[in-house]
């Protein structure tokens, strides 16, 4: 009975490191290896990922249809993890490599990023030729797919994105439908594409720069009375987290004083853009903010912002805001 044990074991963590060592997530395993001809998988993710956490007699129909696909002998998968880790190469057939299928979620997230662009365009072109309104109800996913090519179950997980995204409601029962939001249409695909490279911070902040300087300008020139009183509340928030040292409060009403100025700019395409880019801004702020002499400089800097506003002197708030931005480049090391 130990000896049957230990080789379960055994199965189940060379399992998970062959998984690993083809870089294949646990939903792209089960695509891979254990769905039949027709693309239907055999196991649930939640199954799968309990057999590679605790085990159960469901291990042996992963490693019989592993060692089937690969064309390995299934016996290899009893042994001691560190021997199975050291063999593997030798193990895999014609000296197959984990590049063989490390693409196969990159080429799934370049699919859906395309498919969510045509989606995106698809929406955005019937907003223009006004054959669709903001409310409106879309296509069914059997037509949308008809129409795009593709299959329902890709656009129904496109879908999902736009509306968690916020650009169009998914109701139950009802169907799907344009969002009030409609404009947010001519934005997402950039944005989208955006945040599937979260590695090009660097160059998310640069455009975030610009658009910021350019929001200032535009806000300070036109700025009604009313969205002053609203700007001069979101100020107040921000100076009183910096008298009480409470830095959530103060990355909080940071943040909505710049989403402030984006929206009172009168510029929708700016306001949509930096407030897509906001929750990557607030990561990235949430981590350099680290002593009180940035907490201070931070501070000082948005005074001189929210004072040139007041004073509807456009070059000022573009100046100072550029200013800001690129001191907040070095202090979140991105210089």
């Amino acid at each position: 009975m130990e000896e049957i044990t230990f080789s379960a074991l055994n199965k189940q963590r060379n399992i998970r490191f062959l998984r690993r060592y083809l870089n294949l997530t646990q939903k792209d395993f089960i695509n891979q290896f254990l769905s039949d001809e027709n693309g239907k998988p055999s196991m649930s993710v939640a199954t799968f990922s309990n057999l590679e956490s605790k085990g159960g007699a469901r291990i042996n129909e992963v490693v019989l249809a592993a060692a089937e696909n690969l064309g390995m002998d299934a016996m290899a998968f009893s042994m001691e993890p560190e021997q199975f880790a050291n063999k593997l190469e030798m193990l895999l057939p014609n000296q197959m490599e984990a590049d063989s299928f490390s693409g196969i979620g990159n080429t799934k997230k370049s699919n859906i990023n395309q498919l969510l662009n045509r989606l995106t365009l698809y929406f955005a072109e019937r907003l223009l030729d006004k054959t669709l309104q903001k409310g409106d109800k879309v296509e069914s996913e059997r037509v949308l797919a008809e129409k795009l090519g593709v299959g329902r179950s890709a656009v129904r997980e496109a879908l999902k994105v736009l509306d968690i995204l916020g650009m169009i409601d998914i109701r139950p029962g009802q169907g799907t439908f344009i969002s009030n939001d409609e404009a947010d249409f001519f934005i997402i695909p950039l944005s989208w594409s955006l945040f599937l490279n979260g590695n090009q911070v660097e160059s998310i902040l640069e455009i975030r720069n610009i658009l910021e300087r350019k929001a200032a300008e535009l806000t300070a020139e036109s700025i009604s009375e009313e969205h002053l009183q609203r700007l001069e509340d979101v100020y107040h928030g921000l100076h009183k987290a910096y008298i009480s040292r409470n830095h959530k409060e103060f990355l909080d009403a940071d943040i909505q004083f710049h989403i402030c100025l984006a929206e009172y700019s009168g510029n929708q395409a700016i306001y949509s853009m930096i407030r897509v880019i906001s929750n990557l801004m607030k990561h990235v702020s949430g981590t350099g903010m680290a002593d009180e002499a940035q907490l201070k400089a931070i501070y000082e800097e948005h005074q001189l912002i929210y004072s040139a506003v007041l004073a509807h002197d456009a070059a000022a708030a573009g100046k100072y805001m550029e200013e800001h931005l690129s001191r907040s480049m070095l202090r979140y090391n991105y210089r």
